[in-house]
């Protein structure tokens, strides 16, 4: 990996990771494009590239964190799902890790689902602002279950969880956003971990790429996270799902004509 390419992969996670677009699923696709999906440093890059992008959330509402111990009991909860979910399943989740087509259908199937959403939870948008409880932490814990599958995209599943628990889309964005902070902190470290354990340790190369991507996607999510509280709550999903069919339907083309590129 150059250190162009990992300003990219930087770049694609801070747009992506708090958008309803998947940004697992545009990581894998954009370094298959560049011909380093299948590297090893690769799948381990694009989970911990994730943490500059959940830094910017801790930032941005950092008094929202400081001393609120419900809200860590609600985290807490909500994390619950995913992580032993993902400590049972991990070696299946890594294996998804480097498929394009995967994240084509997911892509393209989360799209439709997305167009119908707001139509679907109407009510929940006329709702007022308010706190989630512990059940609905517990709900939108287990809609983040599904976003280990890549191209689901956690912030997707968690928003649209959120909405079944009659939250309107801004508080169910927030707190998507705040369970991002747990939930990518526990997937990085336990990546590395497993990465450091299999290889040995990193090379002072993939430790700076590692530090540039993330310093990289920090700066783009904090930029990227204010803009999309203002357009969902102005417009909802619908123009999300277009962009998920179209990307997902030409990375299928690409796939099924035989694209090298993306034949891993």
């Amino acid at each position: 990996m150059s250190i162009w390419q990992a300003i990219l992969l930087g770049i694609v996670e801070g747009i992506t990771e708090f958008l309803p677009v998947s940004s697992t699923g545009h990581l894998i696709i954009a370094s298959s494009i560049m011909g380093i999906a299948e590297s090893d440093f690769t799948k381990t890059f694009n989970v911990a590239v994730q943490f500059g992008a959940i830094l910017s959330v801790v930032v941005l509402y950092g008094r929202r964190f400081i001393l609120n111990f419900s809200l860590y009991i609600k985290l807490f909860i909500a994390f619950l799902p995913a992580a032993v979910i993902g400590f049972l399943l991990i070696h299946q989740i890594d294996e998804l890790l480097g498929s394009v087509i995967t994240v084509g259908v997911t892509l393209l199937l989360g799209g439709v689902v997305l167009l119908f959403v707001d139509n679907w939870f109407r009510l929940a948008e006329e709702q007022p602002d308010r706190e989630p409880n512990n059940l609905d932490a517990l709900v939108i814990g287990l809609f983040q279950v599904i976003s280990m599958i890549p191209g689901v995209s956690r912030s997707a599943a968690t928003i649209v969880g959120g909405l079944t628990r009659n939250l309107n889309r801004k508080t169910s964005a927030e707190f998507s956003f705040f369970l991002a902070v747990p939930t990518m902190f526990a997937a990085t470290c336990f990546k590395l971990y497993k990465t450091y354990r299999s290889t040995g340790g990193f090379t002072h190369h993939e430790i700076h790429m590692l530090l540039i991507g993330n310093l990289v996607a920090f700066i783009v999510a904090m930029a990227a996270i204010k803009g999309f509280i203002t357009f969902l709550t102005k417009h909802g999903f619908i123009v999300f799902g277009w962009y998920r069919i179209a990307v997902g339907i030409f990375v299928l083309f690409l796939y099924f004509i035989g694209f090298k590129i993306l034949m891993v």
